[in-house]
């Protein structure tokens, strides 16, 4: 799910069948599972990854097993989602398909297909806010600390301001760090702190752990919450294959550039691991840990 970008043709495969074909207009989002789901999914956990796709329901529907002879040869050692013999790997939800592999399957489905796809390659997927599912599950989590009668009032209110990146956080943080790693930006007023390990995800203690946090502009705040940049134990800058390099340039980051931030604390670079693990967006061609 997290490998998907926006702009990617999805294939449904649902009851033996390619069903319908589909681009991807986000990339992943933490969100609550749909209530519309009901019990479908039942040991799924609460909290899982959404991407928005916009789908077209085919008229001329193809089943796989009907043409391995054609398919098998071309699909992939690892995360193929069809046995030989053409029959669905359960364990398989979403997984990249090689080229060679995707057209094979627009050449049986037919024109329809062939116009699909390339109507998608040809438009500029629509503007999205990927963000807001992401706020809309934070405003939830908030709700919940709000409610939660085994913490003070002012506790509560420094656990929200953490996740605005401010308040004792943000003390805390700057204790470690005096500036934006990235930019070098030093007035206050102009930064923000940053959650390696996303607010979300943490624990009311590691929401208020200085060493879960960076200092950074509010670019690139957004950035790194986003997946989109990323650092190594070491101070590396990472930044995400699937990162839009235009705008990275824009933004002042030059994707061709080898940057170094500085050394981190040994908390720091445990929260930063995670932050590698779970947030950064990574290639869909190397799956991650």
């Amino acid at each position: 799910m997290r490998e998907v970008s926006p702009g990617d043709v999805i294939f449904s495969f649902a009851g033996t069948v390619i069903a319908a074909i589909g681009i991807a207009t986000s990339n992943a989002q933490e969100s609550p599972k749909p209530a519309e789901f009901g019990t479908t999914g039942t040991y799924w956990e609460k909290v899982g990854w959404r991407v928005n796709v916009s789908f077209v329901e085919l008229r001329s529907r193809v089943r796989p097993s009907d043409h391995m002879s054609v398919l098998a040869p071309l699909l992939q050692k690892v995360y193929a989602p069809l046995r030989p013999d053409g029959i669905g790997m359960q364990g398989v939800y979403l997984t990249y398909l090689p080229d060679a592999f995707a057209a094979a399957l627009v050449n049986l489905l037919g024109a329809e297909a062939r116009t699909l796809v390339m109507g998608f390659r040809a438009t500029e997927p629509a503007p999205v806010q990927p963000s807001v599912i992401q706020i809309q599950w934070e405003e939830y989590l908030i709700a919940q600390v709000q409610s939660n009668s085994k913490i003070t009032e002012t506790e509560k209110e420094t656990v929200v301001m953490a996740r605005r990146g401010q308040g004792l956080f943000k003390q805390r943080v700057m204790q470690l760090e005096r500036a934006c790693r990235i930019t070098g930006v030093t007035k206050e007023a102009h930064l923000r702190a940053s959650h390696c390990k996303p607010w979300r995800d943490s624990s009311n203690e590691e929401r208020l752990d200085g060493e879960n946090g960076l200092l950074l502009t509010p670019t690139m705040d957004h950035l790194f919450d986003q997946g989109f940049i990323g650092f190594e134990g070491n101070g590396d800058l990472i930044i995400s294959p699937v990162a839009h390099l235009e705008s990275l340039t824009r933004m002042g980051l030059s994707p061709s550039e080898k940057r170094n931030v500085g050394t981190f604390s040994s908390g720091q670079r445990s929260y930063l691991e995670y932050h590698r693990d779970e947030v950064l967006l990574r290639s869909k061609f190397f799956p991650h840990k």
